[in-house]
């Protein structure tokens, strides 16, 4: 949902009508609370509800939130009359503003400005997808104002590389994913030193020097993940990829974009080079293919994904 359609709810909720909105004809929730449950109605101009059904379905899953959503927003100064964020996005800036405050995301903003980087670089950062802020003026103007940043390059010039540093550097983490690098703590407690590269953007690895320490890389259990760990494989021979440690997910409930190939045929794991793999790798990967599964980054346990790699040898 997006904002207009939050706010439409809202209204819904607390007037028992709002106006009709192309946005709400386009939203599922709306117009399963019209077509399927008819919790609501439609009337002239407008879509109505007396139903108590709605109204405590409303207060149960909605209602805290949208409040949550409407302080930060206001508190911010983003709430405008063409404030159209999607649900995720407001949640992505209120995990950042949160993460600003506390200072873990200060040395991630600092290397931002120092490298001048680009809406791209930053978009995929934070959302996972280099292409998702292009064309989102709104949306790349409120992080630029929560992370204090004056301007966003727009070229897609790919040099610079995120590194959490720590006092005393024990092993070198790259991961494919920017989040453990906002949660500081642990790494640096550890002697964790962490590496973002940008997903498949590794071709400034080449520059990089791991000084002898051991490296490993954080992936997505996904076809793309581990697909890149091939590519990583070719520029640096000596990393070795990381256990999982988290529960799989369905990619389809999921609705996850990345597929495995050739999913009739798991035992030639998605066509993907396997010869650095070891066995319980292989298992792993084999196991996921097999039941439409990927695991999530941060939703490991970067502790005990180091333990299981000492444990193992």
């Amino acid at each position: 949902m997006n904002w207009v359609a939050l706010k439409s709810l809202n209204e819904l909720y607390r007037d028992k009508q709002t106006k009709i909105k192309e946005t709400l004809i386009k939203d599922s929730l709306f117009q399963h609370l019209l077509n399927d449950t008819q919790e609501i109605k439609e009337g002239y101009k407008i879509y109505y509800s007396d139903d108590e059904e709605f109204f405590e379905m409303y207060e149960e899953e909605h209602l805290d939130k949208f409040n949550q959503y409407y302080d930060f927003l206001e508190h911010n100064k983003l709430l405008k009359p063409q404030t159209r964020f999607e649900e995720v996005d407001i949640i992505e800036l209120m995990d950042m503003k949160r993460r600003m405050d506390n200072g873990q995301l200060l040395p991630i903003r600092d290397q931002i400005v120092k490298n001048e980087d680009t809406v791209r670089n930053v978009s995929s950062m934070f959302f996972k997808n280099e292409k998702y802020l292009l064309g989102k003026k709104s949306l790349i103007d409120a992080i630029k104002q929560i992370l204090q940043i004056e301007e966003l390059a727009d070229d897609k010039d790919q040099q610079y590389m995120y590194k959490l540093l720590c006092e005393k550097a024990n092993l070198i983490i790259l991961c494919e994913n920017l989040d453990f690098l906002k949660r500081p703590s642990l790494p640096q407690k550890y002697g964790y030193e962490l590496w973002y590269a940008g997903g498949k953007n590794i071709d400034k690895l080449k520059f990089t020097d791991n000084r002898g320490l051991p490296i490993y890389y954080s992936a997505d259990w996904d076809y793309d993940g581990l697909l890149i760990f091939n590519m990583i494989k070719k520029i640096i021979p000596n990393i070795k990829l990381l256990y999982p440690t988290a529960s799989p997910k369905s990619i389809v409930k999921s609705e996850h974009k990345s597929l495995w190939a050739d999913m009739d045929n798991p035992e030639n794991y998605s066509n993907l080079d396997i010869k650095d793999l070891d066995t319980k790798h292989k298992t792993i990967l084999k196991k996921l293919i097999e039941n439409n599964q990927w695991i999530t980054e941060e939703d490991n346990n970067l502790k005990e994904m180091v333990s299981l790699v000492f444990n193992s040898n």
